[in-house]
């Protein structure tokens, strides 16, 4: 066969995991459906599948068929005593939650059987080679009783999916109209008070899914795991998934969503789609979080494959025809993509090798940990290449992480090595400019039987290609081949995977005479605009707008810190300007107490061009040495400030260079530092969700515009809106032709917030009715009107978390901060009457309510500001104002979520102060006493161990978690087997660690134990 002749194939794949194209059924049903009716339809199509449905009511018939179903895919028959043991020590586990029973799902799926005879059998308890040998059953409304197996309070759930007996898939439905963000808080209910209960079998769920018929999503068992820890103060293990803003919509290939039940149920769960993502598109992180892909992500990865299996048949390998590139949005996950194609191109039996190919600043200590848990040594962070070497010639290692530099350098000094005629697959995780010169042509000469993909989330195409260099080699189509998938901008916001952007063009700042004249050169241009007047006037309003753009008078939860705000970046156009800006705001900040000023950074380092034609940011290396010898002097400066802020001990000697790169790119991501001046440095492939607003001395366009303003538009919590971008410069144009360029020709609508005005119209209608509909001081009386209230108030919270970055908002707030507080104190009143009902009656729960609790916590109130007004108490006892202030504090309590709970200790402290004691060590002595003696009561009431319930409970005050899970629990516990047939140690346990929990959640933060609200 020729290999100048074209084949077409004719079939591609007969079982891609998602569907080409979904055209929904043109009929349209009228009549009202109730939730039961919904369910009884979902199962109908499953069953129509050849899901099994099963009437499992209870957890002995649950165990009974799960043992029918290993005996079947395991062709084995256990006698009682075996199944017995094997129940007990490799399903159950006495000791283990959902994180030790999803790394059996993961990866330990095959558990070793015990005989009675003493031999011993491999029993799989999934088959992930053959997933059609797998079993699908469908159960409906199992019911856990109240105390039953510990159970906290009964529940029932809808419909669950077992996989060989398994549950596996939790669906949780709720009636046409009711908001699908209650169907995710009803399962966090179930988490807390049954999931865990019995043998614990609901454990192994590794994936929920929640619809009311009209929109259905999808998440992993970690966002679920995450958002209880997240909303119950415990420790994270990281600080991502952990709310409903992390759930997902399924798709087609074109990316249009699937968001109705039944077409969500002949799509997601058509079986071999269902088991596919359970077998081979989850990823158990380095934190024992478990990813589960998205569609768009599980597109790319199988036309990777497909291309391999095509390019081997058709004798095309070594060719452009046997690679190609995939457009996903920056902030999508393409790590995560790239490494999971790669991981499963590695176990094609025609690949020799994987080579991932990440730049080097890019393979921090993190990304090393994550690229090692993918794959168990693949990673090295040795900078020489012998280890690539190594493992290049060693037949066991299938995958290699490596970086660019490495690579290039292997092929320089090993010409005509036997790996180059072996089948190895090259997936680059971001075709950076790097790729496009010499280095492509290198690999290209070299490797000969060679597939080469690219992973990008701003092609090179004609329009935005640069006039020099290989002519050949302009466009992302032609150094990889063909395009495979797309996912643009566009995508990714309409499915809420970023964020959009808001724009303030700052026009307020002079620009030098003769600026916008057209015959000044660009580099005089540059020049004029460094005027000294010009750069003070920048840094006078960054510093005045720093803490509105970085909503700094927002708290929040960032793993187990309570944080203000956000951080930001300030590109500037060149190391000339970068150096003056930051002496500026040294300047500026001068006069500032300390704990006032802003913390600044700073990064650069060598780049060919600073500026580069095409709309690039070129690469900046690890090479100080190459700097001039007054910008490496300057950097050095910058440095030994930060080493002085933090108590490092980095320079810009080489190796200490690039740890300067990964402590500062850590510290940004943890919201350590405020801000970090740059030049190219961070604005492309920099990820940190804490990053919200970017401000721009610096002419940006096309890729390398995106690629910066996207530094920004990470989803994190319901704070974070949307990214900020302030520019110092005119880049509208440029803005709308880069969105137009990488989105479409609409694109701007979405991608661009809507004008200050539409948010302020819409605030003040919303505004005047509450007033109107809700005025302060009359009682809300009956459920409907209550409901009403909650949305209501819940819109204008949301309006206000984003009018507040406009400065135009400053002085137009229609409530006065007293009102402000007032509505607060009756919407959290509301609140925790709404969860009492919830607690009491499992089925009266109000189904179509959603709190936005975290936009409140915004405001929060902390103890040293109460601590501050009791002490203007005592100061005005007896002179008439003492009873305003009194009044006060009683409000400011009652609007602040964290306080609530310690109203009584806070009121009891008020009245027993004294004229003459400081008030800040009467308080620590008066929460001290209390906290002891409610302790003392807990273990009494308990029969609990007193030494060891106190250390139980200092390691949480110090630790700012309760530790829930593993066996701490069980060493405060007076001695008790937990194998009870009537399940009464898993109550007690339950119950201990709900009063343990209640006495840590009104204690932490008051002081005694050592934190402040004001140290959180």
């Amino acid at each position: 066969m020729s290999d100048s002749k074209h084949y077409e194939p004719i079939a591609v794949s007969t079982e891609s995991t998602v569907v080409a194209e979904y055209i929904p059924d043109a009929t349209t049903a009228t009549a009202y459906q109730s939730e039961a009716e919904l369910e009884k339809e979902f199962i109908k199509l499953l069953q129509s599948q050849e899901y099994e449905y099963l009437p499992i009511k209870t957890e002995l018939d649950l165990i009974s068929n799960l043992r029918k179903q290993l005996e079947a895919l395991n062709n084995v028959t256990f006698s009682d005593t075996e199944w017995e043991r094997f129940f007990r020590e490799r399903i159950a586990g006495e000791k283990e939650g959902v994180i030790e029973k999803t790394t059996r799902i993961q990866e330990d799926y095959v558990q070793l059987l015990k005989r009675d005879d003493g031999s011993t059998k491999n029993i799989k308890l999934v088959d992930k080679t053959n997933v059609h040998n797998n079993r699908l059953q469908v159960i409906n409304q199992y019911e856990v009783g109240q105390g039953q197996g510990g159970a906290k309070y009964g529940n029932r759930y809808d419909v669950t999916v077992l996989v060989n007996g398994l549950p596996m898939v939790h669906i949780e439905l709720k009636r046409r109209g009711v908001a699908i963000r209650e169907a995710f808080n009803q399962i966090n209910r179930y988490h807390r008070d049954s999931f865990w209960a019995g043998s614990g079998l609901f454990d192994y769920v590794q994936l929920f899914v929640i619809s009311n018929g009209t929109h259905t999503k999808y998440y992993s068992n970690t966002t679920r795991r995450q958002h209880i820890s997240e909303t119950s103060g415990r420790k994270k293990t990281k600080k991502t998934s952990n709310s409903f803003e992390f759930t997902s919509w399924w798709a087609d290939a074109t990316n249009k969503p699937i968001q109705d039940l039944s077409a969500f149920a002949v799509t997601f769960f058509a079986r071999h789609t269902l088991l596919n993502i359970l077998t081979k598109y989850c990823v158990l992180t380095a934190d024992r979080m478990l990813l589960v892909m998205r569609p768009y992500q599980i597109v790319a990865t199988e036309r990777i494959l497909q291309k391999i299996e095509i390019s081997i048949n058709y004798k095309r390998l070594g060719t452009v025809a046997a690679g190609g590139y995939v457009w996903h949005t920056t902030g999508s996950g393409k790590t995560l993509t790239s490494f999971k194609a790669a991981q499963l191109a590695s176990r094609l039996a025609d690949v020799d090798k994987v080579l991932f190919v990440v730049d080097r600043k890019d393979l921090d200590y993190q990304t090393m940990r994550e690229y090692d848990r993918f794959e168990k040594g693949a990673a090295n962070s040795n900078t020489s290449t012998r280890v690539l070497k190594k493992q290049l010639e060693d037949p066991s290692v299938k995958i290699i992480i490596t970086t660019i530099q490495k690579l290039a350098t292997f092929i320089a000094g090993n010409r005509g090595h036997e790996i180059y005629n072996r089948h190895v697959v090259i997936v680059f995780d971001e075709c950076h400019r790097s790729q496009f010169g010499d280095m492509h042509t290198s690999i290209t000469k070299a490797f000969k039987r060679y597939n080469l993909f690219g992973f990008t989330g701003t092609p090179i195409f004609a329009d935005n290609a640069r006039t020099g260099g290989n002519p050949r080699l302009k466009t992302t189509e032609q150094a990889f081949g063909e395009k495979l998938h797309t996912y643009t901008v566009v995508d990714a916001i309409n499915d809420k995977n970023v964020l959009p952007f808001r724009i303030d063009y700052v026009n307020t700042i002079r620009l030098p005479e003769g600026i916008r004249d057209k015959q000044v050169s660009a580099i005089d241009t540059e020049r004029a605009l460094l005027a000294p007047d010009r750069v003070r006037q920048v840094v006078e309003y960054t510093l005045e707008h720093f803490n509105q753009k970085t909503k700094r008078a927002a708290h929040y939860k960032l793993g187990q810190r309570r944080v203000q705000g956000f951080n930001a970046l300030f590109a500037t156009a060149s190391i000339a300007a970068a150096k003056l800006y930051y002496n500026e705001f040294k300047i500026q900040q001068e006069s500032l107490l300390p704990h006032r000023r802003l913390k600044v950074g700073l990064i650069y380092s060598y780049a060919a061009n600073e500026a580069v034609e095409d709309g690039a940011l070129d690469e900046e290396d690890f090479e100080t040495g190459a700097l001039d010898e007054s910008s490496r002097d300057f950097l050095e400066a910058a440095i030994q400030d930060y080493n002085a802020m933090f108590g490092t001990s980095f320079d810009t000697s080489a190796d200490k260079f690039q740890n300067y790169y990964k402590d500062l790119s850590l510290r940004l991501k943890n919201r350590e530092i405020d801000l970090v001046i740059v030049v190219n440095m961070f604005l492309t492939g920099f990820d940190a969700t804490t990053l919200n607003t970017l401000w721009v001395d610096k002419n940006l366009r096309a890729h390398g515009l995106i690629q910066a303003y996207s530094r920004t538009n990470r989803v994190l919590n319901s704070v974070k809106t949307y990214g900020n971008i302030i520019s110092f410069r005119d880049l509208e144009k440029e803005t709308n032709d880069a969105i137009t360029l990488f989105g479409n020709k609409d694109a701007g609508g979405i991608v661009l917030l809507k004008p200050y005005g539409d948010y302020y119209g819409e605030y003040s209608d919303k505004v005047i009715e509450l007033l109107h509909r809700f005025p302060l001081g009359q009682q809300i009386v009956g459920e409907q009107a209550q409901k009403d209230f909650i949305a209501l108030f819940g819109a204008i919270l949301r309006l206000q978390n984003i009018l507040t970055s406009f400065d135009e908002f400053a002085g137009h707030e229609i409530l006065t901060d007293r009102q402000a507080q007032d509505y607060r104190s009756v919407y959290l009143d509301l609140y925790a009457d709404f969860r009492q009902v919830r607690d009491a009656d499992k089925e009266s729960i109000i189904d179509d309510v959603v709190f936005e609790i975290e936009l409140i916590k915004q405001v929060e109130i902390n103890v040293d500001y109460i601590l501050m007004l009791v002490q203007k108490y005592k100061a005005a006892k007896g002179d008439g104002t003492d009873k305003e202030i009194r009044a006060e504090i009683t409000r400011a309590v009652d609007a602040s979520p964290t306080l609530r709970n310690k109203k009584d200790l806070v009121e009891a402290f008020v009245d027993s102060v004294s004229a003459t004691k400081v008030v800040d060590e009467e308080w620590r002595a008066f929460v001290a006493a209390k906290r002891e003696a409610e302790l003392d009561q807990i273990i009494a009431e308990e029969g609990l161990r007193p030494d060891e319930t106190r250390r139980f409970i200092e390691i949480a005050f110090g630790d700012g978690a309760m530790p829930t899970g593993g066996t701490a629990i069980l060493r405060v516990l007076p001695p008790v087997s937990r194998f009870t047939a009537d399940g009464t140690f898993g109550a007690k346990k339950q119950r201990v660690l709900t009063k343990l929990g209640a006495f840590y959640d009104r204690f932490f933060g008051l002081g005694a134990d050592g934190t402040s609200a004001s140290d959180e």
